[in-house]
């Protein structure tokens, strides 16, 4: 018998990532791990584990602190992963709307839900995750506390969902990396790529437009640029990239090498299939 696949996120369990991770790995050893920093850092350390990162969200942008975390652990990106996000309104059983007074959840859960909660006159309670309110709501048992969270957090907190699919605007999607430590590339195929890097400029003037001269003059496509400060300074920033395209198809590699001439640092992170959502209208 092979053995399970072992996998990892952040948060508590009943989060969206762990719905991420049971979409992609259903068969697998899943844990939770209680911040960012030591997800990636199980699996620097330990091979035998991959971890589910969510990176950007369809309405809240991109995710605080992983495109710092992904160069300082230099993981591979084995794969992406597009979950939908709905929003649950959560009670204890027997609560009805009426007895609600409180609502707790993470800020964007808050701020995505904002009609159910203005309608009803809640007083809404920021919290760390949406897992971990529904945890709470559970544990304190108080008809008048409500949680904004997964379908999946209700059934490990036992909990009833008074209302389903909450969330003010449709279309909630979140980008998940799958990611480990370093791995073959992709055999070059007949299919739809992504190669993802993190490249530092050298500091010389126009630096940014000479070194994506080369995607442009090769037709290759990007399909996301990204800048982040390096951490302790104003005036220096890395960039991440989501490039169309196969490490091995000769026009993204000569792309590469124009890049390469105007960088101080070119990390590849990953070369993996794009995701089917990609291409639904």
């Amino acid at each position: 018998m092979s053995e399970k696949s072992k996998v990892a996120f952040q948060g508590e369990k009943g989060a969206y990532s762990h719905l991420a991770c049971l979409e992609v790995f259903p068969n697998a050893d899943i844990i939770a791990c209680p911040s960012f920093e030591e997800t990636f850092k199980l699996a620097k350390e330990n091979s035998k584990y991959k971890i589910v990162i969510p990176i950007e969200n369809s309405l809240a942008g991109r995710v605080a602190d992983i495109h710092y975390l992904i160069p300082k652990y230099k993981l591979q990106i084995h794969a992406e992963h597009f979950q939908k996000v709905s929003h649950n309104l959560l009670v204890i059983k027997g609560a009805k709307i009426e007895d609600i007074k409180t609502v707790r959840s993470h800020s964007q859960a808050i701020g995505q839900c904002q009609k159910i909660i203005s309608d009803n006159k809640l007083k809404s309670i920021i919290s760390a995750d949406t897992a971990g309110s529904a945890k709470f709501v559970s544990k304190k048992n108080d008809k008048s506390d409500s949680a904004i969270a997964s379908e999946l957090a209700a059934k490990i907190y036992n909990l009833e969902i008074l209302k389903s699919n909450i969330e003010d605007e449709f279309g909630n999607v979140t980008r998940f990396l799958i990611m480990g430590n370093k791995t073959k590339h992709p055999e070059f195929k007949n299919k739809k790529y992504i190669t993802s890097c993190v490249f530092k400029l050298k500091s010389i003037p126009a630096a940014l437009y000479k070194a994506l001269g080369g995607f442009a003059t090769n037709g290759v496509n990007l399909r996301k640029l990204e800048s982040f400060a390096v951490k302790n300074t104003f005036d220096q920033v890395n960039f991440y990239i989501d490039i169309e395209g196969h490490i091995e198809d000769s026009s993204l590699q000569k792309a590469l090498e124009e890049l390469g001439f105007h960088t101080q640092k070119l990390d590849i992170l990953g070369v993996y299939e794009a995701h089917e959502f990609r291409f639904k209208s």
